[in-house]
């Protein structure tokens, strides 16, 4: 009898390629006094990390692509709280203008979807290497709907070797940072909950301080 289950799409890396090279370029867009250390140095840690990264990852070596990913998430993340630090700082001395503080909100806000998916993609199940060494997704630190599914998902084709892609985190990460929680997705790792209440807590410093500014102009 024919097989007719589909074949396991092996998951690209570039997606969270894009997500960093994006994050760099939204930190080199904030204002100097907001940034830490030089705004484009984050952006240029970054793509001199994960090139690199990539030629090692085509190279089957992909020990060093991860230790290299794992770097080069580090240092965006850690601009990024200090960015944030540097503007709930700010802003009591008055050292923001309110369209200043607006764009540099959205940035940070962008940011911090953009880094805690790369987080999530990253460290889930074992990275992306070993979700695509495996046959099906059953197992990891979130329960997406799709492991809940006895058969087909969105793909009719699609046989139970349904895997999460970067898309996937990032959804997640965009729910965490709008409503706070992780909605559809429940969480079952305690790593996973410790990234997820950051996260949250950075999106809710930054609405904060947007709030209070604006009840402040007002």
């Amino acid at each position: 009898m024919p097989d007719n289950k589909k074949p396991k799409v092996q998951e690209p890396m570039w997606p969270s390629l894009i997500a960093m090279v994006a994050a760099g370029v939204l930190h080199a867009a904030l204002p100097a006094h907001l940034a830490l250390g030089p705004r484009w140095a984050v952006l240029g840690i970054v793509v001199s990390l994960l090139l690199p990264g990539e030629v090692f990852h085509a190279m089957g070596k992909h020990r060093m692509c991860r230790v290299l990913g794992y770097i080069g998430i580090s240092v965006v993340t850690i601009a990024m709280i200090g960015s944030v630090l540097l503007l709930l700082r700010a802003i009591p001395n008055h050292d923001v203008k309110p369209l200043q503080l607006l764009h540099s909100a959205t940035a940070l806000c962008v940011t911090n979807v953009l880094v805690f998916a790369a987080w999530y993609w990253r460290l889930d199940a074992g990275g992306p290497h070993k979700r695509n060494m495996r046959n099906e997704h059953t197992h990891g630190a979130f329960l997406f709907p799709q492991m809940t599914i006895d058969g087909p998902t969105d793909d009719p084709d699609d046989q139970k070797n349904w895997q999460p892609l970067f898309v996937d985190y990032l959804f997640l990460a965009f729910n965490t940072s709008t409503a706070l929680s992780p909605t559809d997705v429940p969480v079952l790792s305690r790593w996973a909950k410790v990234l997820m209440m950051v996260q949250a807590s950075i999106s809710l410093t930054v609405v904060g301080l947007l709030a209070a500014r604006a009840v402040n102009i007002l």
